[in-house]
């Protein structure tokens, strides 16, 4: 290891270890929490306050993930990264938005560079725009 680097974070390899698949299963829980009792469930609590507040307690995650980040905490920020997936979720499911839309917006920027989908949208942004 050279002077100044930290350890890197060891991970398992092993499927059981965990993978993209638990997303699937926290959007099943979360979606399951919308008729939930707010009294018993943290979820349903956040879901029942209405959007604003999920955005809001969402964009408060993320801010604490950033801190984590800058502040080179490798460990908070696999913490705080799990509260935002978690977040995130809650917001969709609050919004109406599912992950299968997600995941076809990632496969149709998938090989796009990211440069000129910026450049993409920009333009778009332009024309949209009302003189």
């Amino acid at each position: 290891m050279s002077k100044g680097s930290k350890p890197r974070l060891k991970t398992a390899a092993t499927p059981a270890a965990g993978g993209a698949d638990v997303l699937d299963r926290l959007w099943s829980v979360v979606l399951s929490r919308q008729s939930a009792d707010p009294r018993v469930s943290h979820s349903a609590r956040l879901l029942s306050r209405g959007t604003a507040k999920v955005a809001q307690k969402f964009g408060e995650e993320a801010v604490e993930c950033l801190i984590e980040a800058v502040a080179k905490n490798p460990e908070a920020l696999v913490a705080e990264s799990a509260d935002v997936l978690y977040h995130l979720i809650l917001l969709w499911v609050a919004s109406g938005v599912t992950p299968a839309e997600v995941w076809a917006e990632l496969n149709r920027r998938e090989g796009v560079s990211g440069v000129a989908e910026k450049a993409a949208r920009a333009a778009g942004a332009e024309t949209r725009k009302i003189p």
